[in-house]
């Protein structure tokens, strides 16, 4: 098979053509990254959303950020609630509101919504955390901010769920990435906050029927999020092997959680890494350890069938980091497009035991050959030059 036969250029009929191509049309379509801070990635991702919207009825977008910033940007784009300058400072996490391409991005979207009744939404979908964990303070008091009548007050008066709390500072310590025994995740007050998230995630239930279905939305995002964290909280507290392979996986139970979410308000466009996407499972050295968990993807994947579609990203010479001629990226390489869009299961038949790529960028993770088959597409962007740093 030629290679070139896998592929088409990736533009709005190259799109469309490969989304009719797909048993069922996404709830969401999944662009990895094969690696952060790729400008023409970017771009070209804000060039793939624009042609959603337009054509294709897409209305929201997720990325890989704090899913409880991501409500400052989703205020801006839907009611032009403060500044982009703020927004893009207070709505990221990640260091991710520095892009260009999310600055254009939001602007895009807020300038849209400006001009058309059916409003589009911005979601973060990631949890709270880097390496460490965020307070569950936003989340718990703002579920029991929205909880009505005396029932909140029985699992837990404000003035006691406050106590329980204490100081942010003790929650937010970056130690614990490396230390368990500076975690609070285990001890008695972060215990009893488990059973009261428990408890005010029951109330909401019995209470969602009589809830504006905005309220009830937050409610649910401040409900899973503080008994996530709590969760996690817990795992960064444990001084086991098990350690780092449960909190990578409980990362990403949070990530597709928040997916399916975003999977109600209809087509969505998502934004992650290459690895948060996948179908398979990740795979990484830590240390002396090897870890592996399902990705946020494949766990979405479960729920939603063949309404999850991934389109994974490649680069091809990526500054001064050029790939071997007999890996996948230099096969792709030979493609007469600076940008394709390519049938990632008809590239796993017309390849044929390809090297693996080893790129001299730490930050970038090469296709595998061995999982082109659990990928719809891929898009592969032959040069970049702009490759920001991390952090």
């Amino acid at each position: 098979m030629d290679i070139k036969d896998t592929a088409r250029p990736f533009d709005g009929a190259g799109v469309s053509a490969f989304l009719r191509s797909l048993p069922a049309k996404p709830l969401l379509l999944g662009l990895g990254e094969a690696r952060h801070f790729v400008d023409e990635l970017g771009e070209l991702r804000n060039e793939l959303f624009r042609h959603l919207v337009e054509h294709e009825g897409y209305r929201s977008f997720a990325i890989e950020s704090d899913c409880l910033m991501g409500l400052v940007v989703d205020d801006y784009v839907t009611t032009g609630t403060g500044t982009l300058d703020d927004v893009m400072e207070r709505g990221f996490s990640h260091n991710f509101g520095t892009s260009p391409a999310n600055r254009e991005l939001v602007r895009w979207m807020r300038s849209y919504n400006e001009e058309h009744d059916e409003k589009l939404r911005f979601f973060g979908f990631d949890a709270p955390l880097e390496y460490w964990a965020a307070s569950p303070r936003q989340a718990l008091t703002g579920l029991y901010g929205l909880l009505d009548g005396p029932l909140p007050s029985a699992v837990v008066t404000a003035e006691t769920l406050d106590t329980l709390l204490g100081p942010d500072d003790r929650w937010s310590n970056e130690a614990t990435a490396m230390d368990p025994s500076q975690s609070i995740g285990q001890s008695a007050d972060a215990q009893r906050l488990r059973l009261i998230a428990d408890d005010l995630v029951a109330l909401l239930e019995t209470q969602a029927p009589q809830m504006s279905a905005k309220d009830r939305e937050l409610a649910e995002l401040y409900g899973r999020t503080a008994v996530g964290l709590l969760r996690y909280h817990y795992w960064m507290a444990d001084a086991s092997p098990a350690r780092w392979t449960r909190l990578s996986a409980l990362r990403d139970a949070m990530m597709a959680a928040n997916l399916r979410a975003v999977a109600e308000h209809g087509p969505a466009l998502v934004f992650a890494s290459n690895l948060h996407l996948q179908r398979n499972k990740t795979l990484m050295a830590f240390g002396d350890q090897r870890l592996e968990w399902w990705s946020a993807g494949a766990i979405a994947a479960t729920s939603l069938g063949d309404r999850y579609a991934f389109l994974a990203s490649a680069l091809g010479t990526a500054g001064d980091d050029a790939p071997s001629p007999d890996t996948v990226e230099g096969i792709l390489s030979t493609l007469p497009w600076d940008h394709a869009l390519v049938d990632a299961r008809r590239l796993a038949e017309a390849v044929t035991e390809p090297a693996p790529r080893v790129s001299q960028d730490f930050a970038y993770f090469p296709l595998k050959p061995n999982q082109l088959d659990m990928m719809d597409g891929v898009v592969f962007l032959k040069q970049v030059v702009r490759l920001g740093k991390l952090g």
